[in-house]
């Protein structure tokens, strides 16, 4: 759905036309969802939070004004949530040093990557994001499921955009280093093809 869709709707949504508001949800509940859900990992709290994020368009739709993708504008509402959120939140003990980890890991996979992006619904990709920190998993994220720019990225995380391409790469490392650890200890011989010598062409 295309802005220009979206303001459409929104002007009706202004004149409280319920319709126009349940054809906005359906566009786009499912994805603020999935990010929210990442973020937090919690069902019920993601939903709580997509339905706060949702209400206020319907309060206020005149607040978007098209100076971005309609979906980004929702997701940096929904961020704020999210970080309102873990505020409320005991310290997360859960996210071990992956660096320590990673040391481990004599040789580099140039395919780890795109075999993470193969499994993205196991539970091993699951466990390697959650390793993560909250920048790094939101970077990934919104780059890689959301499809956002840099720009984007950037703007959510009220950062340079250099900031959100170095988070980026330490995030693809360490997820590259968690999952071919993961691998090795499945007995998946994708786990030791070719280190730095011996590489696939």
């Amino acid at each position: 759905m295309d802005n220009d869709e979206v303001l459409r709707l929104l002007g009706r949504i202004e004149q409280a036309d319920e319709e126009a508001f349940r054809h906005l949800y359906r566009a786009f509940s499912r994805k603020l969802y999935a990010y929210v859900l990442r973020q937090l990992g919690d069902p019920a709290q993601a939903e709580e939070i997509v339905s706060d994020t949702l209400y206020e368009v319907w309060r206020q739709p005149a607040r978007f004004r098209g100076e971005s993708q309609f979906s980004t504008w929702l997701i940096g509402i929904a961020r704020n949530k999210v970080l309102m959120a873990f505020r409320g939140r005991k310290p997360d003990t859960i996210h071990d040093d992956i660096d320590a980890m990673a040391e481990t890991v004599a040789a580099d996979e140039p395919h780890a990557f795109e075999i993470l992006a193969g499994r993205q619904r196991s539970e091993g990709v699951r466990h390697c994001m959650s390793k993560l920190s909250n920048e790094h998993r939101e970077c990934v994220h919104l780059v890689f499921y959301e499809g956002l720019s840099l720009a984007e990225v950037a703007s959510l995380q009220a950062c340079p955009e250099n900031t959100v391409k170095t988070r980026l790469f330490h995030a693809r490392q360490k997820l590259k280093n968690c999952l071919r650890l993961l691998l090795q200890r499945e007995g998946d011989p994708l786990a030791g093809a070719a280190g730095p010598s011996g590489a696939a062409s």
